[in-house]
């Protein structure tokens, strides 16, 4: 059996993990509080919160897996992509970790691990992974990617956004229509009572299975802006309908171009993956695909569409597998990601 402790703060979520093989023994995570009534992560206050965060939560990941620090076979960490300050602390500490129980280094492409967060197993289950090869949509507040999945770490980005991520168009529409942050889940849920149909958006158009989120995202912007004139309560009157119009029409570009890839590359085995993966339209339209297309489906509990450690784990024990091991003198890079 093999332990491997798992580090991830890209961004503002400070999490650590320990799995056996690719069974998860705990997963831990604290959350931000602070970036809300800013409505979006303020990367320095990030950072200081990870720096706060990080001892006490591999501390409790560590208890709960019930596995002894000298048991550890590898830590793994985020090396990016990211914010530069929270990639930081998790790099700094990840290092000093290994180098003080004399144990492998091991870096973890935080777009790579969302997609092999499919490969995590939980005690006494024994759930059906995806087969190589398949094709993922990776869709999150700064990614949009169709990534044809050959191996655990032969991935090849097929398609991708040539502007805003799909994440970002829901996050600043919500923020345009003054809804809490962050603003995806609050549209999905308002969504849930409105008319997908009452407003028609546009689709904006790409080559390829590339895909564009700025025309939609400033037509939405414009579309209130001119009925705010005729009526200042618009937006209340009709926020479910709003939430639930955009939010079609961002899944049906999403499906449209999964849907290419995969008649292109012959592929059936289909999952998606990061936060956008949580939204509830997303997950019926993939199983709807199942029925109409003949898909396979795979689509990731909650608890790994957010940004988690166990993602990180897992993606360390197949580096493990290989001996690929990094250097302490490995730096956070904060663009870039999958291959």
């Amino acid at each position: 059996m093999t332990y491997i402790l798992g580090i991830e703060s890209s961004c503002d979520d400070t999490s650590a993990a320990v799995l056996a093989d690719t069974t998860m023994l705990s997963n831990v995570t604290a959350n931000q509080e602070v970036h809300r009534k800013y409505g979006g992560v303020v990367p320095e206050l990030a950072s200081r919160a990870h720096q706060q965060n990080i001892v006490p939560v591999i501390h409790e990941a560590l208890q709960v897996s019930g596995i002894q620090k000298e048991e550890l076979h590898a830590v793994v960490f985020t090396r990016g992509p990211g914010l530069l300050g929270s990639l930081l602390v998790g790099t700094s500490f990840a290092k000093a970790f290994a180098l003080g129980l004399d144990l492998p280094l091991i870096e973890a492409d935080h777009m790579q691990a969302h997609i092999l967060a499919h490969f995590i197993q939980m005690p006494g289950e024994k759930k059906k992974v995806p087969e190589f090869p398949f094709l993922c949509l990776t869709v999150s507040g700064g990614h949009t990617q169709i990534v044809l999945v050959k191996d655990y770490f032969e991935m090849e980005i097929v398609g991708q956004t040539i502007d805003d991520a799909a994440g970002e168009t829901f996050d600043k529409a919500a923020k345009i229509m003054s809804l809490p942050y962050p603003g995806g889940p609050v549209i999905d849920i308002l969504a849930a009572a409105g008319n997908p149909d009452r407003f028609p958006f546009p689709h904006p158009q790409a080559i390829g299975f590339d895909y564009s989120f700025s025309g939609l995202k400033t037509s939405f912007l414009y579309f209130l802006r001119d009925n705010l004139k005729s009526n200042p309560d618009f937006i209340d009157e009709n926020k479910e309908d709003l939430s639930a119009s955009l939010q079609k029409t961002i899944i049906s570009i999403l499906m449209h171009k999964l849907t290419l890839a995969a008649e292109h590359y012959g592929i059936r085995q289909i999952a998606i993956a990061g936060g956008v993966s949580a939204n509830s339209a997303l997950r019926h339209a993939m199983h709807q695909a199942q029925d109409s297309k003949g898909w396979e489906t795979f689509i990731p509990p909650f608890s790994f569409t957010t940004d988690n450690a166990a993602m990180i784990a897992v993606s360390g024990y197949f580096k493990y597998l290989q001996k690929d091991f990094t250097t302490h003198s490995a730096a956070p890079y904060t663009r870039g990601g999958i291959g």
